[in-house]
């Protein structure tokens, strides 16, 4: 599997107590198509039952990615709420983010990784994500 470097100056961090907790719910609440409208406290509950990856500049501490992933650690986990602010953007930070939670989620053995996305499939395809083969065995309760 391809391994993606984080562009010179970035660091990412699974450290809960590091996180801008504001500035990742502006970022979904206002800006994300999948979690408009998500009140603070179901994110703040979000986050705490949850790994996450908080994507920071080197210089400045500053937080400029996020990315939740909901799993038991053995045998399942979903990646999702995948956010690099705007100004972040197009520095191939998203792609090393993707990269960054599967190779720590390699080590636990999980059986399967799964996530959706509206208009990232490129991005999640770089570092080794596919479309499921038999859709039609899967199911939903609650689709938006």
């Amino acid at each position: 599997m391809t391994s993606f470097e984080l562009p010179a100056g970035y660091r990412v961090s699974t450290d809960p107590d590091r996180l801008d907790r504001a500035a990742v719910h502006r970022w979904l609440s206002e800006e994300s198509y999948w979690a408009l409208g998500r009140p603070r406290e179901k994110q703040e509950r979000a986050i705490d039952n949850s790994l996450n990856f908080g994507l920071y500049e080197e210089g400045s501490g500053a937080q400029v990615g996020y990315a939740r992933v909901v799993t038991d650690r053995v045998t399942f986990a979903w990646l999702c709420d995948v956010f690099v602010a705007p100004e972040a953007r197009g520095r191939g930070l998203g792609t090393a983010l993707a990269a960054a939670v599967r190779d720590e989620l390699a080590g636990l053995g999980l059986r399967r990784v799964m996530l959706a996305t509206r208009d990232a499939h490129e991005v999640y395809a770089r570092v080794g994500f596919e479309p499921m083969a038999e859709s039609g065995k899967w199911m939903v309760l609650g689709q938006q």
